[in-house]
């Protein structure tokens, strides 16, 4: 489900993923195989602290230059791209409906959505999809995905985009393009109820999948940037020097253990997150368990934290790896830069396998 109000211009032939982060822009371009992906394009340029805050765009002309500057370096010449959106401007709930078909849920959505966006409905774009549309007849009521985002959220967004010189061909929600890439790398084993975790730098995407459909899906501010925040506060280093120690490097002078301590204090805050949006949809859903977390994003990689989360919250906690089932040329793309930066291109990859007209 690549919703959100998918924005479609044109005819496409092969999207790129665009994926605008807080601390980085990442482009992706796959070509399908018979099976899986083949690994045409991947290019990420590093943002100045500061640009992006808490999904805000602060200085849209640097944002604009880093695409520029990534899509030249690749040479990519397809202009249609995947873009995502996320944070506090995007809405996406499962709600009880009356059944009716999808015709008649299109006239009424701007309605029936109303009561359960704290928006004003005039400023957003809303989506939907319908929950098992093939389910019972004899049920009066229907469940439904509901999407809203704020219109002035992906206007600035398409905006960045346009501004690059490219054409924004779909909208999504990073939560979704992370699913995307999870049931095509994976599959999705109906009978399991699996997390989808992404720590970025600025936001925690939780995709919650029950039954191959989306169970809960939060958007929460907090990320890696508070692990460099606070190792740069608490032990007075550079910037650089926190965002090493953040990942288990070393420095003459600091103790690895004060370093872990305040590492360990963050990690409580997400851990808290994550088990707040839990019991959430615990307390919501017919469902009372969670097998097993998937965990991507850059902040997958601090050091100690899958460990932690599995201690804290009690489920198995693996690491994603979003080319799974992506192959590629080794004399082009070099291994151990794949690897390393696999973790933060979970959204982008998903985004990438989108096509013009998904839902």
């Amino acid at each position: 489900m690549g919703k959100a109000g998918d924005v479609v211009f044109g005819r496409s032939k092969r999207l790129i993923g665009l994926d605008i982060g807080t601390n980085s822009v990442k482009v992706l371009q796959l070509k399908e195989l018979s099976r899986g992906y083949q690994l045409v394009n991947l290019g990420i340029e590093q943002l100045p602290p500061e640009v992006i805050v808490d999904g805000a765009i602060m200085d849209a002309a640097i944002v604009v230059d880093a695409i520029q500057k990534v899509i030249r370096s690749q040479k990519i010449k397809t202009k249609e791209v995947a873009i995502s959106v996320s944070g506090s401007s995007v809405i996406v709930k499962k709600i009880p409906l009356p059944r009716m078909s999808e015709q008649e849920l299109e006239e009424s959505i701007q309605w029936e959505a109303e009561q359960y966006i704290p928006f004003d409905i005039e400023d957003v774009n809303i989506d939907f999809e319908i929950l098992n549309p093939m389910g019972s007849k004899d049920s009066a009521e229907m469940d439904v995905v509901l999407v809203a985002v704020k219109k002035d959220k992906v206007n600035d967004y398409a905006s960045l985009a346009t501004q690059a010189g490219l054409e924004p061909a779909v909208i999504d929600v990073d939560g979704f393009a992370l699913s995307n890439q999870y049931e095509k790398n994976y599959g999705i084993d109906p009978n399991e109820v699996i997390a989808l975790i992404d720590i970025g730098a600025g936001v925690m995407n939780i995709n919650v999948i029950q039954n191959g459909i989306h169970g809960l899906y939060r958007d929460i501010p907090i990320g890696g940037n508070q692990y460099t925040d606070a190792i740069q506060k608490d032990m007075n280093v550079s910037y650089d020097q926190a965002e090493g120690l953040k990942m288990g490097e070393t420095i003459e002078g600091i103790s690895p253990q004060e370093v872990q301590d305040i590492i360990n204090s963050v990690n409580e805050s997400v851990a808290m997150e994550i088990q707040r949006s839990f019991d959430y949809f615990k307390a919501t859903s017919s469902n009372e368990r969670i097998d097993r977390i998937v965990l991507t994003g850059g902040c997958s990689k601090v050091k100690g934290l899958p460990e932690f989360l599995m201690d804290k919250l009690g489920i198995t906690v693996e690491r994603g790896n979003p080319f799974r089932n992506i192959v590629y040329n080794e004399k082009q793309f070099d291994p151990n830069l794949i690897a390393n930066v696999s973790p933060m291109c979970a959204v982008v990859v998903g985004l990438a396998m989108r096509k013009v007209g998904d839902r």
